[in-house]
């Protein structure tokens, strides 16, 4: 089991408990007391885990199965994909040792994937790159972002439901047309006597929210009030936490975590991180100021959020970023 807490969010999800014709006292209070706990969980730590998130488990087999057929192939066809072939949509594979953390490199290598769109002039956007040799990868890759889109846009239901805010706040504002972002990370074994080795060293993520399915394998690390503890994988969830943008946007009320990671299980392992952000072009001025709620609702950064973004990832490929922006 996990020090974080687990919440049930199947009343913000379509077809929930609760959502039953003529039940709208009880399906609102259901919203309201999943609002409550994701609220206690981003104020502490900023990390739980979600359940009743209506994602089906053969979705989930099939993307797994998927990737592992991936990554066991030779590196040189891996290459076939490489980001460098994504231009500015930023896409594709990249090996071990190929990204940065705090300008170190992780023991990871990965495939950069989101919403699947046209060439076009946008950074971040555009077509995907999917391995031929793996063909079943492409279709539940853009299954499952669909789903998670919905999971996305239900959890920030819930968050605006915790701020005081209206259910649909993000939905018709920040998130009508939201960032997607999907990573596929596969960790060798680590080395199980070398302390500075990390599969991902410490950081927050930027955005609003992280949506991350893990295997059986674990290895996530956050560190919360009492110091670093373990975020294990527990079957049927995901790990859900908040990014930088959603803490400034709240002043710091709820809170993005450092969080890591290091494959100690002596197997590989698999995860999938994905990020659901505001939209490029929304502007993203701090939260309104709701009753009884304190905070002081300022941020460090004005513009839209495609602008944010880009200062972000920049640091991540410095190299192929200088190469296509």
């Amino acid at each position: 089991m996990s020090d974080l807490p687990i919440i049930d969010v199947s009343p913000l999800v379509s077809g929930g408990p609760g959502k039953e014709a003529g039940n709208v006292a009880g399906n609102e209070a259901g919203k309201e007391a999943v609002a409550e706990a994701i609220g206690a969980a981003c104020r502490d730590s900023g990390f739980f885990y979600i359940r009743g998130h209506g994602v089906p488990a053969e979705l989930i087999d099939r993307l797994d199965a998927a990737a592992r057929r991936f990554f066991a192939l030779p590196d040189e066809v891996k290459q076939e994909i490489a980001m460098e072939r994504g231009g500015r949509a930023w896409r594709g594979f990249f090996p071990v040792g190929g990204e940065l953390t705090s300008g170190r490199p992780d023991l990871k290598e990965g495939v950069y994937f989101g919403a699947e769109e046209p060439p076009g002039p946008r950074p971040l956007h555009g077509p995907n790159l999917f391995p031929a040799q793996v063909p079943e990868l492409r279709a539940a890759v853009l299954d499952y972002l669909g789903r998670m889109t919905e999971v996305g846009q239900a959890v920030m239901a819930g968050v605006a439901l915790s701020l005081g805010l209206d259910e649909g706040y993000f939905r018709t504002g920040y998130t009508a047309d939201p960032t997607i972002l999907f990573r596929i990370f596969h960790y060798p074994p680590g080395p199980p006597d070398d302390a500075d080795t990390w599969g991902v060293g410490e950081h927050t993520d930027y955005g609003l929210l992280t949506l991350l399915l893990q295997d059986a394998n674990g290895g996530l690390q956050v560190h919360t009030r009492s110091g670093w503890v373990e975020a294990p994988p527990l079957e049927g969830t995901f790990v859900c936490n908040i990014g930088d943008m959603l803490d400034k946007l709240t002043g710091g009320r709820y809170r993005s975590t450092p969080h890591r990671v290091r494959n100690r299980s002596g197997n590989e392992r698999l995860s999938f991180p994905f990020f659901f952000d505001p939209g490029w072009d929304s502007e993203v001025p701090p939260l309104p100021y709701a009753p009884g709620r304190r905070w002081d609702g300022q941020v460090d950064f004005t513009g839209t959020y495609g602008e944010y973004l880009l200062a972000k990832v920049s640091k991540v490929f410095p190299e192929l970023f200088e190469r296509q922006i």
